[in-house]
């Protein structure tokens, strides 16, 4: 089969590799038919995260359909059509036990493009199944539902829910590429009072804005100000950080009100400082945190029920042989306009996101 493998800080091919095979009796096989490039992929890509190791396929987000399970697989079967989560799970352990999913010590956790073969592949074998694949509705479209693999839960998870966000808060998103953006969506739920969105990028920033974003700042026009401004001097009671470089991060410590949450979702590849010196006064939670997804099913009713804009995030979709291309799209969004690239549906050009009802 073809797949999109990773050879080292920057370099990557799509290339001819072994077919997948039942490992385990728990394992199974899917043909992929939709897949998405996240961020954590150009990190891996830049060597931020060095477990991945040379030889690896990337990818941790699919849709498919199940086409081989091992023996004890038992809610699933070949012709199921499926989302493949970005977690694993052994649902033995104790933090499974817990629904703490992402740091499963049994074989589970971000396992996909990371230390094994992930889905950016014309077939995948997902470890764990019966608990790391979930059936699709036929309502759901491949383009929809695979953004609910992982950016719609870790900004739901990780940002929103970690973040604790309240109906009045003011929320400061910093980061308005997929997951601030995704972070929106989701924020909005909860009815604050205001959603700031930072960026640097123009068409984001107005893509923000047409999510639901009620105020807009390009980070480099003083957006801490806005902040205060906009809350009389006191801070955001929530800021999330969907960058993942020391510069965002610091900035949202710096946004948060005394007694605020500052959610951390980026991916660090660099230390960060921690103004200690600042902050032991403010009662500020700080939060991190890897998803754990357990908030997939009730996210895939909600996009089912048509209550999330995920098919809005979608601006560009490549047949899947086209991995190299769709990459530099996605890569380069400050000049492509990409928010989200799915590849293995009709090749589309880019699309305006509508205005929230």
């Amino acid at each position: 089969m073809k797949a999109f493998v990773f050879h080292g800080p920057g370099q990557a091919s799509w290339q001819d590799v072994p077919d997948p095979a039942v490992k385990e009796p728990t394992d199974a096989i899917v043909k992929v038919g939709a897949v998405t490039i996240c961020g954590t992929d150009l990190h891996i890509l830049k060597g931020d995260v060095p477990e991945v190791r040379p030889g690896t396929v990337l990818g941790h987000e699919a849709v498919g359909e199940i086409v081989e399970t091992g023996s004890d697989v038992r809610t699933v079967r070949p012709g199921d059509r499926v989302l493949v989560s970005c977690i694993t799970s052994c649902g033995r352990c104790r933090f499974c036990r817990e629904s703490a999913y992402g740091q499963c010590r049994g074989g589970g956790g971000w396992i996909l493009g990371h230390l094994v073969d992930g889905t950016q592949a014309e077939y995948v074998r997902v470890p764990h199944a019966d608990l790391s694949v979930h059936a699709l509705s036929a309502t759901v479209r491949d383009e929809d539902a695979v953004l609910l693999a992982d950016i719609f839960p870790t900004a739901y998870e990780v940002g929103v829910l970690n973040g604790h966000v309240r109906p009045g808060d003011t929320v400061a998103i910093v980061g308005a590429g997929p997951i601030g953006l995704a972070a929106i969506a989701t924020a909005r739920l909860f009815a604050p009072e205001r959603i700031i969105a930072v960026d640097l990028t123009p068409a984001r920033l107005e893509a923000a804005h047409r999510l639901g974003a009620d105020a807009i700042a390009d980070v480099h026009e003083a957006p801490g100000q806005l902040v205060a401004d906009l809350t009389d001097g006191l801070g955001a009671d929530v800021v999330i950080e969907a960058v993942g470089v020391p510069e965002s991060f610091e900035m949202c410590t710096r946004m948060v009100r005394p007694g605020g949450h500052v959610a951390n979702v980026g991916v660090h590849g660099r230390p960060a400082t921690l103004h200690l010196e600042d902050l032991w006064i403010k009662n500020v939670t700080i939060t991190t945190g890897l998803v754990d997804t357990y908030s997939t099913p009730t996210l895939l009713r909600m996009a089912a029920a048509g209550r999330l804009p995920t098919g809005q995030l979608v601006t560009h979709t490549f047949p899947l042989h086209h991995m190299e291309e769709a990459y530099d799209v996605f890569s380069r969004a400050g000049e492509s306009g990409a928010l989200k690239v799915v590849l293995g549906v009709e090749q589309h050009a880019q699309v305006a996101v509508p205005a929230p009802p």
